[in-house]
């Protein structure tokens, strides 16, 4: 504890109002209890004590009062002619001086506990405020490494899945300590929930909820943030919580593109996106029989293998070996009865796995396969026509088929550019043109899923590497 004192305070009028004694003593307990104190003693015309029970100074008006104070507050019953009160953890000891009435007395000593109590009180909802927000660093900290198990556990829900949010800007800290109590968890394991913390200049919100239930609870309210407090964000797509550092490289990818008070995000393809276009029931049931014969495990590992892009990445993100990845590939493929190597059939899975679970079981099963990019489930030929070349539109013929032969490869751009005849330096200006074209992030696994349906639904046979049109001079390395 430490002693401390205002000063002295100045002469007073010989009239106060009851009033004036409140007001002086609510403004001087808005700076501190040592100026609260000062003002007691003033106000009483003598000395004010604020003492703790184990007999330590708190601070005292004049400072000369403390050992007195403290004497007081261990023997009341020795000083009758004294003032004192009690409050959780400390006591009040006021000498006041001859010429006041015991009622100012009782007025001056019951306002100043009450005020003591309501500063006590503030601080210990600050220390909650801390605590709470060190918390939710924690838990996105574990999140990050791969611990999910370990951060619902600390958390106490029963969320399965997370939606990253990144924002940046001038008025990132201001918005932090506005909004991060809208994200506090809830007592309920059903309910959804968020998280909000300061990652150096970031501020990361991260929606914790069900495959279906809550996932589009917490844009509105990052959407309003970045709004008022003009941040550029980057939203990721929903994922598991095992897959969290995928959704957060996803949300920091986005925000690059975003513009100052908006959200961009990574895997949103605005009203082209097959989510929005195929109608919600049809998609539903035909994802529930596409992924029927998985269970969770089988799903799980299926996602983490198309999200990060190989048996290595999913390998470190489901904590087993990659070799263990591999024979659960296997063995899914064959409970598909799909080859999960090719692309057309790893972009169909993707969406499968994205779409929102059946309202009711799905007793009929559907296969997979690159003949059809769209099955006939989902959108009949000319509806997928419509939408494919409505996505694609505002690319030219070399860079449809550029971006048509990257996505063949996976997104690889070393092979795709020796098919091309381009140097990997050209292939990737070109990609990097498209992604600008088409307002997308290429690096996100879903948006190269939709794009490869795209581009396979209304590829000809002119859209090879063979018929790509040559310029000549260093531009290409083969002949047509």
């Amino acid at each position: 504890m430490t002693t401390g004192s205002a000063g002295p305070v100045s002469g007073l009028p010989v009239k106060v109002t009851r009033y004036q004694v409140v007001r002086r003593l609510t403004r001087a307990a808005a700076h501190s209890d040592a100026q609260l104190i000062a003002e007691a003693a003033g106000l009483a015309e003598g000395w004010a004590v604020l003492a703790d029970l184990m007999g330590g100074v708190v601070c005292s008006t004049p400072d000369s009062a403390g050992p007195e104070g403290v004497r007081v507050a261990a023997h009341p019953q020795l000083y009758p002619q004294l003032t004192i009160r009690k409050m959780a953890g400390a006591v009040l000891v006021v000498r006041p001086g001859t010429a006041l009435p015991s009622s100012r007395i009782d007025l001056i000593t019951r306002t100043c506990v009450d005020l003591l109590r309501m500063r006590a009180r503030a601080r210990r909802e600050e220390d909650t405020h801390h605590a709470e927000q060190r918390l939710h660093t924690a838990v996105l900290h574990l999140l990050l490494s791969g611990q999910p198990h370990l951060a619902t556990d600390v958390l106490g829900t029963a969320a399965t899945h997370a939606t990253v949010f990144r924002l940046s800007g001038k008025l990132v800290h201001a918005a932090y300590q506005t909004h991060w109590r809208a994200a506090q968890p809830s007592v309920s394991p059903q309910v959804p929930r968020m998280l909000v913390c300061m990652e150096g200049s970031e501020l990361v919100v991260v929606a914790l909820h069900g495959l279906d239930q809550g996932r589009h609870v917490a844009r509105p309210v990052v959407a309003r943030i970045a709004a008022r407090h003009q941040l550029a964000g980057g939203v990721s797509d929903p994922l598991p919580l095992d897959m969290v550092a995928t959704a957060w490289a996803e949300a920091g990818n986005a925000r690059h593109s975003a513009t100052s008070g908006c959200l961009a995000s990574a895997t949103f393809l605005g009203s082209h996106g097959l989510l929005g276009v195929v109608p919600a029931g049809r998609l539903a049931r035909w994802s529930a029989a596409v992924l029927k014969p998985l269970n969770r495990e089988q799903h799980r590992t299926l996602e983490a293998y198309l999200r990060s892009g190989s048996a290595q990445a999913a390998a470190a993100v489901l904590d087993v070996s990659e070799g263990t990845v591999r024979a659960r590939l296997r063995w899914i493929g064959t409970l598909l009865a799909a080859e999960l190597d090719t692309p057309t059939v790893q972009a169909q899975l993707l969406l499968a796995l994205r779409a929102p679970a059946p309202s009711q079981r799905v007793s009929t099963s559907a296969r997979l396969g690159p003949d059809r990019p769209l099955p006939t489930d989902l959108l009949d030929p000319d509806d997928a026509y419509r939408w494919a070349s409505a996505l694609l539109r505002p690319l030219d013929k070399p860079l449809r088929i550029a971006l048509r032969c990257w996505l063949q490869h996976r997104g690889r751009t070393a092979p795709a550019a020796s098919e091309l005849g381009l140097s990997r330096s050209t292939l990737t200006d070109w990609l990097s043109k498209c992604g600008r074209a088409l307002s997308l992030d290429l690096s996100s696994a879903t948006v190269r899923a939709e794009l490869h349906l795209a581009a396979e639904t209304i590829a000809t046979p002119e859209d090879t590497p063979a018929r790509l049109p040559r310029r000549g001079g260093r531009t290409y390395r083969g002949q047509p």
